[in-house]
């Protein structure tokens, strides 16, 4: 195929997959009960995406990092990060998401802290769907823990994935080349 024909492939799908980030539904409504609706509202954001849980062993660290990164980089890099919590690995998330909201307050979050979603299966949520198909896992693309983390840059292009053992603030280096 000619070289040219290829680029101009390549650029037509790239935008393509942008805009269809960027029309993903997010209408479950946050913990503060802010309804995002589509991704459009964010968009030429860098954002992090994360499943989370309040009872597994990386919450405190994570959640604190998340806090930080936010703090740190919400205003000066324009940074979202973007929170659902899920009950699908060892009921770590088994509240309603009033008592998540309560269990997580020690942490002083002031990201976006979406409602209880499934990440996997028949009934997860389309993001989530969207994310494991353009970030692939080790060997499978299912989410494997709580605490996955996707990387998307301003354009809407998810550029990275990171299992639960890497800790948020290990992911600076990643996110500055996205700022």
């Amino acid at each position: 195929m000619n070289t040219w024909l290829v680029i101009l492939h390549l650029f037509y799908f790239s935008k393509r997959c942008c805009k269809l980030f960027y029309h993903l539904n997010c209408n479950n409504s946050t913990m503060k009960g802010n309804v995002l609706g589509t991704l459009k509202k964010i968009r030429g954001h860098p954002l992090l995406i994360v499943n989370v849980a309040s009872q597994c062993g990386y919450t405190g660290t994570h959640y604190k990092e998340l806090a930080e990164l936010d703090e740190k980089y919400r205003e000066s890099k324009g940074l979202r990060i973007l929170a659902f919590p899920c009950n699908q690995f060892g009921g770590q998330e088994p509240g309603s998401n009033e008592e998540i909201s309560c269990s997580i307050k020690k942490y002083s979050p002031n990201f976006d802290i979406f409602a209880k979603i499934d990440v996997n299966g028949n009934n997860a949520h389309p993001l989530f769907k969207y994310l494991k198909h353009k970030q692939g896992g080790l060997l499978i693309d299912a989410i494997k823990w709580n605490f996955t983390k996707f990387i998307i840059d301003k354009n809407g292009q998810p550029v990275a994935r990171h299992a639960a053992n890497k800790n948020p603030l290990d992911l600076i280096p990643e996110l500055e080349k996205v700022w």
